[in-house]
């Protein structure tokens, strides 16, 4: 850990970082203006266009268990329009026990202020993780616009209110300490799974994940993200929107509650998951690689029977 580490001062530094060795944008008519970072992060997506908005959350960069790289393959494949940035980018939490960021980490940084930079709106929600974010609220870096919360009108008129969803969890607004014990016995999990799963790559068995299995197997752990997302939704009603999309809990959903449409991107760290809109309105979580099915709102229903994209629900 470095000593004085103040995370806000150091997010500025890395943003600013991150403004100073992005290449410059290439002039209209040079060849290269269509991709000026040279790793073809232009190119379109499946559908024959960029996706209109593409939502991604708890990163949690300066962490381990980050898929950074994951992450920035998801970004080549997926241009989008508008990149809203959903909480927990940065985990400050971890970054002040211990640093560790890694040129992955950094890409990742640079990748998001070049897509900026390249035109896509880029909306930044900060989350309890990167909390020391929200004294930047209102002000811009390299493009990247930082806001409490945001309202997302999609294609087809619905009203969408885009939040963390810390706030809606009772361990992190009145029990902190809990929640920072939580977290540091998830990077445990997260460490002897890497352990585990190297064993298990090696005798040509497939990934298995010993904080979901610990997870799904505590009840309290289901109630409390059926709670969790029952008062999210019950809030977007009340604030008099369509539906909600957050993070947090990392568990990624697209269901309808008492008539709002609650939407949960997921994370990456272990699930590896997105929430992209489509140009008709059209909301589909996708799972990375793209060799693992997408699934839209129908889909996603049924397959909760059998399986479910999720990591830690009490540290966020």
């Amino acid at each position: 850990m470095r000593s004085g580490f103040a995370p806000d001062t150091h997010l500025q530094g890395l943003l600013a970082a991150g403004v100073a060795t992005a290449p410059a944008a290439a002039a209209p008519d040079d060849p290269r203006s269509t991709d000026d970072d040279g790793d073809g992060d232009d190119a379109l997506h499946a559908s024959g266009r960029r996706l209109r908005t593409v939502f991604i959350s708890d990163i949690h960069l300066g962490t381990a268990g980050c898929q950074a790289k994951a992450l920035l393959a998801f970004l080549k494949a997926h241009p989008s329009e508008k990149l809203y940035l959903v909480g927990d980018i940065i985990d400050g939490w971890q970054l002040r026990r211990k640093w560790f960021w890694p040129q992955s980490h950094n890409d990742v940084v640079q990748k998001i202020l070049r897509r900026a930079r390249k035109g896509c709106k880029v909306i930044y929600v900060p989350g309890n993780h990167d909390e020391f974010a929200r004294h930047f609220i209102g002000h811009q870096f390299g493009g990247v616009e930082v806001v409490e919360d945001a309202l997302h009108l999609t294609a087809d008129g619905k009203k969408l209110w885009v939040i963390h969803g810390d706030h809606f969890d009772g361990v992190i607004q009145y029990a902190k300490w809990l929640a920072y014990l939580a977290d540091n016995l998830y990077e445990l999990a997260l460490r002897l799974n890497t352990r585990f799963n190297s064993l298990r790559a090696r005798l040509g068995l497939p990934y298995w994940s010993l904080s979901q299995y610990l997870k799904y197997s505590v009840k309290g752990a289901v109630k409390y993200i059926q709670q969790f997302e029952r008062a999210v939704a019950h809030e977007a009603r009340k604030r008099g929107f369509d539906g909600v999309i957050c993070g947090h809990i990392h568990h990624a959903e697209i269901r309808d509650i008492d008539g709002i449409l609650y939407c949960n991107d997921g994370d990456w760290v272990e699930s590896l998951t997105a929430l992209v809109e489509h140009h008709d309105g059209r909301l589909e979580i996708v799972h990375w690689p793209s060799g693992h099915k997408t699934l839209g709102t129908a889909e996603k229903a049924r397959s909760n029977a059998n399986a479910r994209a999720t990591n830690h629900a009490v540290s966020g």
